[in-house]
């Protein structure tokens, strides 16, 4: 199937109407400058398509690396930090959870912050999208910041392997001086 244009709505004298923005428009003398540009943009949207999730199990995280998605079950859950933080007129509630999940590789210590700290409860099995690695006092933190997202799923069938938290592990930062 080919794409054929994009449409777009305006409303003229209380009325709606829909226009159909193509490849023409952008080579249309008559064409503002503006709407090229907003063609060219809808044209550049419309093309590029989404790639499917890779998943990667726990066993597989390293230090320092990104871009993580995971699906694992809550273990436990228990809430480090809970205060008030001053926003302007209100006060805003800050809260810091520090949960071991797992899947059937291994358990790692995840960093909930605010909304996600009633998501984690134990036994739910979570989806977590664009998850980091954070390192904490030399050992990995697994956390998921405004760019990624944390969902419950149904249910899964794994029993997770508690006996390789990778979160027990200390890793040390070394310099290494070539000459």
């Amino acid at each position: 199937m080919a794409w054929i244009g994009h449409l777009e709505s305006e409303n003229v004298d209380g009325q709606d109407f829909l226009r159909v923005i193509d490849r023409s428009t952008v080579e249309d003398p008559t064409t503002d400058r503006s709407e090229k540009r907003l063609t060219r943009f809808c044209l550049m949207a419309e093309t590029k398509t989404m790639r499917k999730p890779v998943f990667t199990k726990i066993d597989q995280l390293r230090p320092g690396t990104n871009g993580h998605n995971l699906v694992a079950k809550v273990v436990s859950s228990k809430t480090v930090l809970q205060k008030g933080c001053p926003d302007g007129p209100q006060v805003r509630q800050m809260r810091i959870a520090e949960c071991l999940i797992g899947d059937e590789t291994g358990t790692i210590v995840f960093t909930a912050r605010n909304d996600q700290v009633e998501l984690m409860k134990p036994d739910a099995t979570i989806v977590l999208r664009n998850a980091k690695i954070d390192m904490f006092k030399g050992s990995m933190r697994l956390a998921v910041d405004k760019w990624g997202r944390v969902e419950v799923t149904e249910s899964a069938s794994f029993t997770v392997k508690e006996d390789n938290n990778l979160s027990l592990i200390e890793y040390e930062l070394v310099n290494v001086v070539e000459e």
